[in-house]
C-alpha cells in the first residue's frame, strides 16, 4: 500500500512542474491561434477567388438568354442559258440545289424516319428510348445498324456544332440545342434543311444534287426504294459508296430493307430478293439539262465574271464565292444557231503538222453582242501553259489583213 506523500513534498513538487505546464499551455495557445488565423486566411482567398463567380451564377437569370441564330444561306449552283434556254454551262463548288419539302415524295420520307428516327414526329428532339433501343441493337449485331442521334439532333450538329470536340459537353449541347431547334421551327422545317444538306458522298450535298449523282432524276420522282437507298449512305458516304466499294453498299442496301420490311414500307417476303437483285448505282451520272462541256465561250465567260468586271463583287473571293454558290442564272447572248455554223466552219480547216488553227467571232454590229464564239479546234487538257482561246488572245495578223487592206483602199478610189 502506497502512503500519500506528505502536504510539504506535494507542495514542492507542484511548484517545480508548474512553469513547464505553464510554457506547454502557452505554446498549445500560439499553436491554435496561428490555426485559426491560417485558416481564416485560406477562408478569405476561397472567397475573394470564387466570390465574383458565385455572383454571376445567382445573377444569371438577368443575362440574355442563348437563342440559336438563323440557318447559312444553301449553296446553289449557278446555271447559263443562251438565246434558246438551253444550258451551255453549270458552275458550282460543292453539287447543292435546295428544293422545298412539298417537293419530297412522301415515300422518300418515310424511308428516311425508317432508317435515321422513327419517332421522328413523336419526340421533341432528343429520344432518350430510341437511344437505349439503338444502342442495344447494335451491339447485338456484327455492324451498326441503327443511329443514336434523332434528326434534329443531325442538323444541329451540321448547323452550330462543326469543329466542337466530341466530348460529354458536346453531346450535351447537342440534345440542349435540339430541344430549342424543336420549339423554333416545325417538324417539317427542320427536315427540309436536314434533306437539304446532307452529304450523300461523290460532292452530292443534298437530295436533290443526290437524286441526280447517282440515278440521274430529278428528286420529285425518286421512289421509296430509290430513297431508302439514298438514306442508308447517310451514315458513311465514302465508306457504302456503291461506285467504288459495291458489296459494301449492297451490305448497308441490305439492312435498310429489312428495316423496311420490319416497319410494314414492303412485303417482308420480298425483303431479301430486293436486297440481293434491286440495282445499286454503278456510276455517277448528271441530268440531260445539265450535261454541259466545257467551251471557249463558257471559259470566257468565267474569266470575264472573275477577273475582268466587279459586277458579282468587289474583290475575287467575294466574286468566286457568288458565281460558285449564289444560284445565278445568266442569261447570254450566245446564238445556239450561229454557234453551231462557227464550229462547222472552223472545222473545214483540216488539221496539219505545222498546227494551223482558225478562230471565228460572230458580233452583232448593232448591239455588240455576242453571237458565236470558236477559239480553236477545241478545249484540250494536253496543251502547254493551258489552253489559248484564239477570239480573244492579240495574235500577229499576218498576211491574212493584206486583203482587207486592199479591199478598203480600193473601196476608198
Amino acid at each position: 500500500m502506497k502512503l500519500p506523500d506528505p502536504p510539504d513534498v506535494r507542495a514542492a513538487l507542484y511548484r517545480i512542474t508548474r512553469p513547464a505546464a505553464l510554457r506547454r499551455g502557452a505554446l498549445t495557445a500560439y499553436r491554435s491561434v496561428a490555426v485559426v488565423v491560417a485558416g481564416a486566411l485560406l477562408l478569405a482567398g476561397v472567397v475573394v477567388g470564387i466570390g465574383p463567380r458565385l455572383w454571376a451564377i445567382a445573377n444569371a437569370h438577368s443575362e440574355v438568354p442563348v437563342v440559336l441564330p438563323d440557318f447559312q444561306p444553301l449553296s446553289q449552283r449557278t446555271e447559263v442559258y443562251d438565246t434558246a434556254g438551253n444550258t451551255i454551262a453549270v458552275f458550282e463548288r460543292e453539287n447543292s440545289q435546295p428544293i422545298a419539302f412539298q417537293q419530297i415524295p412522301e415515300g422518300v420520307v418515310e424511308s428516311l424516319l425508317a432508317v435515321e428516327d422513327a419517332e421522328y414526329f413523336h419526340h421533341h428532339g432528343v429520344n432518350l428510348r430510341g437511344f437505349v433501343r439503338a444502342l442495344l441493337s447494335n451491339f447485338a449485331s456484327s455492324a451498326p445498324t441503327q443511329g443514336a442521334s434523332t434528326i434534329t439532333q443531325q442538323v444541329v450538329k451540321n448547323e452550330y456544332l462543326a469543329g466542337l470536340p466530341r466530348d460529354g459537353r458536346y453531346k450535351a449541347l447537342q440534345a440542349h440545342y435540339a430541344l430549342m431547334l424543336e420549339r423554333k421551327l416545325s417538324k417539317q422545317q427542320i427536315l427540309e434543311r436536314y434533306f437539304n444538306t446532307v452529304f450523300f458522298g461523290n460532292n452530292a450535298y443534298g437530295l436533290a444534287a443526290a437524286a441526280e449523282v447517282y440515278f440521274g432524276k430529278k428528286a420529285s420522282d425518286l421512289t421509296l426504294l430509290e430513297g431508302a437507298f439514298l438514306m442508308g449512305l447517310v451514315r458513311s458516304p465514302s465508306g457504302y459508296d456503291p461506285i467504288r466499294y459495291p458489296e459494301a453498299s449492297r451490305r448497308r442496301f441490305k439492312q435498310v430493307t429489312l428495316r423496311l420490311a420490319a416497319l410494314d414500307l414492303i412485303p417482308k417476303d420480298q425483303a431479301t430478293t430486293l436486297a440481293e437483285t434491286w440495282p445499286i448505282p454503278d456510276r455517277v451520272r448528271t441530268l440531260p439539262s445539265t450535261n454541259t462541256k466545257p467551251t471557249y465561250y463558257n471559259l470566257a465567260l468565267k474569266d470575264f465574271l472573275l477577273t475582268r468586271s466587279d459586277i458579282l463583287g468587289t474583290t475575287e473571293q467575294e466574286r468566286a464565292n457568288v458565281l460558285y454558290r449564289g444560284g445565278l442564272r445568266i442569261y447570254t447572248t450566245l446564238d445556239p444557231v450561229a454557234q453551231k455554223s462557227a464550229e462547222n466552219a472552223r472545222n473545214i480547216l483540216p488539221n496539219t503538222k505545222v498546227g494551223f488553227d482558225a478562230a471565228v467571232v460572230s458580233l452583232d454590229t448593232a448591239s455588240g453582242a455576242i453571237r458565236a464564239m470558236v477559239g480553236g479546234r477545241g478545249l484540250r487538257s494536253d496543251v502547254p501553259g493551258g489552253e489559248v482561246n484564239m477570239a480573244l488572245v492579240p495574235r500577229q495578223t499576218g498576211s491574212s489583213i493584206k486583203s482587207f487592206i486592199l479591199a478598203a483602199a480600193y473601196q476608198a478610189g
